[in-house]
């Protein structure tokens, strides 16, 4: 049984080809466009195990998403995501732009594959 993922990122394009990488990786994918977005997803949806979000979003950013998202499930493994940012926060931080062996090498090591 694969593992469930939400992938959260205010840009389309980068959304989809990540989504297909995790596809790819075995992971069945769930994607939201805010981290508004990204909380009701987790809220209704108990088989999220890994959160992966971009840090530069609108409204609401990628740390206080993160925040947010464990106090709503501990148990929920986080993966971050950025261009520019160089610091987690204590998270693990993939920098884009990555190939999904990239991703693929980050997740075995931090939240584990699907």
């Amino acid at each position: 049984m694969s593992r469930t993922v939400l992938i959260v990122d205010d840009d389309p394009p980068v959304l989809e080809v990540t989504a297909a990488m995790l596809e790819d990786l075995g992971c069945e994918v769930v994607t939201a466009r805010s981290g508004g977005e990204a909380l009701a997803t987790l809220s209704g949806d108990q088989r999220i195990e890994v959160l992966i979000t971009d840090l530069n979003m609108p409204e609401m950013d990628g740390y206080e998403l993160a925040d947010r998202a464990a106090r709503l499930r501990p148990d929920l493994r986080i993966l971050l995501l950025s261009g520019g940012e160089t610091d987690g926060h204590g998270l693990p931080l993939l920098r884009k732009p990555f190939l999904e062996e990239d991703l693929a090498r980050t997740m075995s090591q931090t939240t584990g594959l699907c």
